[in-house]
């Protein structure tokens, strides 16, 4: 009875998401929808999950994730979700944390990825007035087909217990790289792995920014141009380097000196708080677009408001027009892998076409003629209530590979409906 419930929710699934699509459903399976009450149990089930699968493939997917518990979601990913999301909700702002680069980057962008790092490939070295952190994010999980745009780089920091305040810090202070109270990050690509260990790799700078021992924040940082290059395939991934940079003070003690050089969170090993490590782990953001559409990640209000003025018109209950439909994703048990949102209104059209179609029902010239003819030859069919405007849902989940991505997909909920 499960497979069956969950069957019959996959295909109305996809009677709405492959609407003008019918080609993805071979005739074949179509007749053998269409006798299943003949099939066998087993034969229902293979042509569903078969079913399942080319709808899994439209949204970009081999198969269906299986995420495990211990997958994390990134809080930074559920802010950009709310922020982006079609559902028409703008209490949502910009998370604090995004920056302009990484603002402007969304805008442009149908998919967004996040990548924790591989831990098990860390190298930490700590100098004198500096601490060095390599780590590598495993990004193959990247289309070829999707081009990455941008990319940022994010680190979490803690406030110096004890660190002077930002006022007081910039009063005392003679030059901005050395005052007490601030601390300067480095990011690095790698080009290289040295041959000892005693040297440091061979690295370029990417971005750098002097930061506030007093302030517990997250910081971002441009590192677009090696991203852009390893996924292009025009460069190898040897991963980042993160360099803090300590100012010099004689009179600092050496606790103090350790919690100052702590306060960066690229490593588990720098800090003690293991419980919200997994919400501080340093996360790599790509920004990019799969080529499919010309719509990026955005809410549809103009759309909606300039659809409702039609709606209005189409009051007689026969006639062509939108109706309710909910898609509830636990029904079919994708909530195991989608994040957000639980479900969307997908809507549907339905009703007549009458002799002679109405300005109201959105009718092309073609619809006009095939309604006129079929008032004087029956043999002739009336136009379909078909949508005519579509417009597209963000959906938040996670891929084969336990990555969190952000995607807009297209032509996902019906927004009017006419005779064509």
């Amino acid at each position: 009875m499960v497979a069956v419930v969950r069957s019959l929710m996959v295909l109305l699934l996809a009677q709405v998401l492959l609407e003008g699509a019918a080609g993805l459903i071979p005739e074949v399976g179509r007749r053998k929808y269409s006798e299943s009450g003949k099939q066998t149990p087993e034969q229902s089930e293979s042509f569903f999950n078969e079913f399942e699968l080319r709808l899994l493939n439209m949204f970009g997917l081999r198969r269906r994730p299986t995420p495990s518990k211990q997958a994390v979601v990134p809080q930074y990913m559920v802010d950009l979700y709310r922020m982006h999301s079609a559902n028409g909700d703008h209490s949502s702002k910009r998370p604090k944390s995004m920056g302009k680069h990484a603002e402007r980057a969304a805008s442009k962008a149908n998919t967004i990825r996040s990548f924790h790092h591989e831990e098990s490939m860390e190298a930490l070295a700590r100098l004198k007035g500096k601490t060095t952190q390599q780590f590598y994010f495993n990004l193959t999980s990247i289309p070829d087909e999707e081009l990455i745009t941008s990319a940022e780089l994010r680190v979490y920091r803690d406030q110096v217990m004890g660190a002077a305040s930002p006022n007081n810090s910039l009063r005392n202070s003679s030059t901005s790289n050395s005052a007490p109270g601030f601390h300067r990050i480095n990011i690095y690509e790698i080009f290289g792995v040295p041959a000892t260990q005693s040297r440091e790799p061979l690295a370029r700078l990417l971005d750098t920014r002097l930061v506030q021992d007093s302030l517990s924040r997250w910081e971002s940082f441009d590192v677009s141009p090696a991203v852009s290059q390893w996924t292009s395939g025009k460069g190898h991934n040897h991963g980042f380097m993160v360099e803090v940079l300590h100012p010099e003070e004689g009179g600092m003690d050496g606790e103090h000196a350790q919690r100052r050089s702590r306060h960066i969170r690229v490593s588990r090993s720098l800090h003690q708080d293991q419980d919200s490590w997994p919400q501080a782990r340093p996360l790599l953001v790509t920004y990019g677009h799969d080529g499919r559409g010309d719509s990026v990640l955005h809410t549809r209000e103009k759309r909606q408001a300039a659809l409702r003025k039609q709606r209005r018109k189409q009051q007689h209950k026969a006639s062509c027009k939108r109706h309710d439909l909910y898609v509830d994703f636990s029904d079919v048990g994708w909530n195991e892998w989608i994040v957000a949102p639980p479900g969307y209104h997908a809507f549907y059209c339905h009703g007549e076409c009458p002799f002679p179609l109405a300005d109201h029902l959105n009718s092309t010239n073609h619809a006009i003629v095939q309604t006129l003819v079929n008032s004087v030859n029956s043999n002739i069919p009336r136009a379909c209530c078909v949508p005519t405007d579509l417009s597209p849902i963000s959906l938040l989940y996670l891929d084969e590979y336990e990555k969190v991505i952000l995607k807009n997909y297209q032509d996902m909920v019906v927004e009017g409906c006419g005779c064509r």
